[in-house]
C-alpha cells in the first residue's frame, strides 16, 4: 500500500526527506513497519548532538532502491511501510521521554507493525523495551555494540546511554537466558565492564572473540541463544570500525568493516524479530557523510528482513 517514490521517475533532491523516499504519514493501517526517528541526546557522556541522527540518515537514505540483490527481495512487493516522523522527546528528561516513546509506539504495536527507530543516543533504547513489553512481555535482545551499556551508574544518573540494559533488566523487561551482546571493545575502567553483563545473565562475544571464531559461528550462537522468542535487535553505530563509522560520539578502533556491519544484520534472517533501533549517528563528525551512508544501508537491511519475514508468512499461508 505504502512505498517510496520511483527515483527513475521523480529526482531524489526533490521533496521532503524521508527515509527512502517513503510517504511521511502518521498510520497503523495497511503497514507492515514504521521508520520513526527519536531525536534525544541529552543522556550522551561526550560528543553530543545525535539528536539530529535520524535527521542525516534520511538525507542520505533517498539513494536507497526497493529491490535488495544481496537478499534476492523486492521488499515492496511483500511489504508496506511509512516514515512514521520523530517521536516528540523532551530535551533533558530521559524519563518523560521514556514515557512519550512508550505512548507512540504503542498504537504500532497493537496494530502488529514492526517499528524500526532511529536515534539519537543509546538510552532511547530503554524507552523502546519499555513499550515492546507492554505487547510482548519479556523480549530476547539482540545487541550489537562496542560498549554493553551495563554500567550500575553514569556520574552518579541511573538513565544514560551507558546503562539503558541493566535498567531493562532491573525493570523485568528482557528474556535474559536468550538475549546476546556482540562486538565489545576497546580499553575499560575494569574487567567488571564487560563481566557485569554476564552476571545480569547476557551471553557475551567481545569483538577479540568475534574474530577469533568468525562470521558464521557467531550468527550460530546469535540463534542458538534467541531460538524462537521474539526479539529486539539494537544496532549501535560505533560497533563499526570509526574508519567506516567516524560519526559517533564514543568510537573505538577494531570493529567491522561496512560490508560485515550489513551482514550481521543479513545473518538475523528467520529469527522472530519484532523491532528493531539503530543509534548514535552523530552528523557534526562523520567526515563526508559515510556514517550516514552505512547507517541508512543498515536500517534499508533490517526493512528487508521484515520483507523476507513476510514472505515466510504468505508463502506458509498459501500451503495452509
Amino acid at each position: 500500500m505504502y512505498k517510496p517514490k520511483d527515483s527513475s521517475q521523480s529526482p531524489r533532491f526533490v521533496g521532503t526527506r524521508t527515509f527512502m523516499r517513503l510517504e511521511q504519514i502518521r498510520t497503523t493501517e495497511g503497514i507492515d513497519f514504521a521508520v520513526l526517528g527519536c531525536p534525544f541526546d541529552t543522556a550522551a557522556s561526550n560528543r553530543t548532538g545525535q539528536r539530529f541522527g535520524p535527521q542525516h540518515i534520511r538525507n542520505f537514505s533517498v539513494l536507497l532502491r526497493p529491490y535488495n540483490p544481496d537478499m534476492e527481495i523486492d521488499i515492496f512487493e511483500y511489504c508496506s511501510g511509512v516514515d512514521y516522523g520523530d517521536i516528540n522527546v523532551i530535551p533533558g528528561n530521559a524519563l518523560r521521554t521514556y514515557d512519550n516513546m512508550v505512548e507512540e509506539l504503542t498504537p504500532l504495536l497493537e496494530k502488529n507493525v514492526i517499528p524500526i527507530i532511529m536515534g539519537g543516543d543509546h538510552s532511547i533504547s530503554l524507552g523502546n523495551l519499555r513499550a515492546f513489553h507492554k505487547k510482548f512481555g519479556k523480549i530476547a535482545l539482540v545487541h550489537f555494540d562496542s560498549h554493553g551499556d551495563t554500567w550500575e551508574h553514569y556520574y552518579g544518573e541511573k538513565y544514560m546511554h551507558g546503562t539503558p540494559f541493566r535498567r531493562a533488566v532491573e525493570e523485568g523487561l528482557l528474556d535474559v537466558e536468550h538475549s546476546i551482546q556482540v562486538g565489545m571493545r576497546g580499553p575499560l575502567y575494569s574487567p567488571d565492564d564487560i563481566e557485569d553483563a554476564r552476571k545480569l545473565g547476557f551471553e557475551v562475544i567481545p569483538m577479540k572473540e568475534v574474530r577469533k571464531i568468525g562470521f558464521e559461528q557467531v550468527m550460530k550462537r546469535i540463534h542458538d541463544r534467541v531460538k524462537d522468542r521474539p526479539v529486539f535487535v539494537t544496532y549501535d553505530i560505533d560497533f563499526v570500525d570509526p574508519a567506516y563509522a567516524p560519526g559517533t560520539g564514543t568510537p573505538e578502533v577494531g570493529g567491522p568493516t561496512s560490508y560485515e556491519a550489513l551482514e550481521y544484520v543479513r545473518g538475523l534472517d528467520g529469527l522472530d524479530v519484532v523491532g528493531f533501533d539503530l543509534v548514535e549517528v552523530l552528523p557534526s563528525y562523520d567526515a563526508n557523510e559515510i556514517t550516514a551512508v552505512l547507517a541508512s544501508s543498515v536500517i534499508y537491511e533490517m526493512i528487508t528482513l521484515t520483507a523476507l519475514k513476510k514472505r515466510r508468512q504468505l508463502k506458509k499461508e498459501s500451503k495452509d
